[in-house]
């Protein structure tokens, strides 16, 4: 079986099948269940539904991910007017608003509550207020910023465009999603997660740490890597969703991948206003 890179997505209801799905196909043979959710010990033990619950459609996932992102983007514009207002703010949303909202995702994966809309919704108002004055940290000439708000309307366009590229890629079949794939782009992950802990430990010795975020032609490279692997794993998303809708999972399954493709837009989103930040420094 394939399994995403995404941990959110690991702890939703699929079904124990192969061949690949077509992302946005909808739900197939919808009245005939081959098996009952949860039967892999990786996921939770679902019950079958009672007749009043429905199965997960597209548009569940595509309404409660719009839902998602919408409260996220209204506590991002909240959090910079006001960082925007009082600059002292910045460095606590950042802080407090990225440790809450990481808390919440642990939450949502290990106690398995990611079908759980408050849990969801309270990952994107705190993840908001971290995206917006991190936002305004890199654009703010007093926290070493450059390139003002036009930088980030840059990031938000190069964000969506790459998800859209991504979605057609998955839909047209250009890259299957397959196990090897997945732990390749898996493997991918955790390198880059290493080298970001290793850079920030030796950033404690050496002046720019190992060069991975000084602006650097070095650090460039590294963004462009890691926004190459953070693209990729929207196929994963995708795929892992897609077998929801085929496995039957329940309606509220459907908050769960909205917010594992939340959070997969937010690691992209930083990391491409890391990269124009590279550039406008120039």
């Amino acid at each position: 079986m394939r399994t995403t890179s995404n941990p959110v997505f690991r702890q939703l209801p699929r079904q124990e099948g192969s061949g690949y799905a077509n992302f946005g196909s909808g739900v197939t043979g919808a009245g005939q269940m081959t098996q009952q959710y949860g039967q892999h010990p990786q996921y939770p033990q679902y019950q079958q539904a009672p007749p009043a619950t429905r199965a997960m459609t597209i548009d569940d996932v595509v309404i409660k991910t719009a839902i998602t992102l919408g409260v996220l983007a209204i506590s991002a514009i909240i959090s910079y007017g006001l960082t925007n207002a009082n600059t002292s703010l910045a460095p606590l949303f950042v802080i407090g608003g990225g440790l809450v909202g990481f808390v919440l995702v642990l939450v949502a994966t290990f106690a398995r509550k990611m079908d759980n809309p408050v849990v969801v919704l309270s990952y994107a108002v705190f993840e908001g207020l971290f995206v917006g004055a991190l936002s305004f940290m890199f654009t703010n000439i007093e926290f070493g910023g450059v390139g003002g708000s036009a930088m980030i309307a840059q990031a938000v366009l190069g964000t969506f465009g790459v998800f859209a590229g991504m979605l057609v890629v998955y839909k047209t079949g250009a890259i299957r999603v397959t196990p090897r794939f997945t732990r390749m782009i898996f493997g991918a992950m955790i390198g880059i997660l290493v080298l970001i802990v290793g850079n920030m430990i030796a950033s404690f010795f050496i002046d720019g740490g190992l060069g991975l975020r000084d602006g650097g032609p070095l650090a460039i490279v590294f963004s462009l890597v890691v926004i190459a692997v953070a693209a990729f794993s929207f196929l994963l998303d995708f795929d892992a969703a897609d077998q929801l809708i085929r496995a039957q999972a329940p309606e509220k399954a459907a908050w769960g991948v909205a917010l594992g493709l939340t959070v997969t837009l937010v690691w992209l989103y930083t990391e491409i206003l890391r990269l124009l930040s590279y550039f406008n420094n120039d």
